[in-house]
């Protein structure tokens, strides 16, 4: 092979395997009425939300459960960004998810949304953070990183919302990120062992920088 082509093949092989696997960042939360701010409640209502963003095709999957509400749905937002005792405005559209389920005290609400549209947004957040949809989509981002944005389901008795939870990064893909990233190591220097003969240093860690 020539000294060109196996550069080249090296660089290939860690630019791939790093950066693509990092595009897609994974974020739950527990949704309570004791996480309710500025007043908790006692609600026997549960749930959980993930919400799955993709910076390579700038969207955003948000998949929510509830049940056992005290009161009927009306309404669901991401806000940002504010800590656990704080509250935000809605970060994603209003009045509400659209097509999220109304009128129930339990149900399923599963969306992908194109997170470089305006129409994904309140209006009041873009003009908050850069007053495009690109601004808006790295400050809701930089929430779910920094555990400043939070889901929240309103109902009819609760309008100020019924069931809440901070997003969190999730633990697992972390985990699974740094097992895929040490297997593609391992396999480059069992199967490119000529990357280093060669005098070409790369590293999966930079190159994921």
């Amino acid at each position: 092979m020539k000294p060109g082509a196996l550069i080249a093949g090296c660089l290939l092989a860690a630019v791939v395997s790093g950066p693509a696997i990092a595009q897609q960042s994974i974020f739950t939360a527990e949704l309570l009425g004791s996480n309710e701010r500025p007043g908790p409640n006692n609600s026997s209502g549960m749930g959980m939300a993930t919400v799955t963003i993709d910076r390579a095709q700038g969207t955003m999957h948000v998949h929510e459960t509830f049940s056992g509400l005290l009161g009927k749905a009306t309404i669901s937002h991401i806000h940002c960004c504010a800590g656990p005792d704080g509250t935000s405005v809605p970060a994603t559209t209003i009045p509400s998810f659209p097509g999220f389920p109304v009128g129930v005290t339990a149900g399923t609400y599963d969306q992908t949304f194109n997170m470089l549209e305006a129409s994904s947004y309140n209006p009041a957040f873009i003009s908050a953070n850069g007053r495009t949809a690109a601004s808006a989509f790295d400050a809701l981002v930089g929430g779910l990183n920094n555990g400043t944005a939070y889901a929240n389901i309103h109902t009819e008795m609760f309008p100020a919302g019924e069931i809440r939870g901070t997003l969190v990064p999730e633990p697992e893909i972390y985990a699974m990120l740094l097992a895929g990233l040490a297997m593609v190591s391992m396999m480059a220097r069992r199967r490119l062992p000529s990357c280093e003969d060669s005098g070409v240093r790369v590293s999966l860690a930079s190159a994921a920088e």
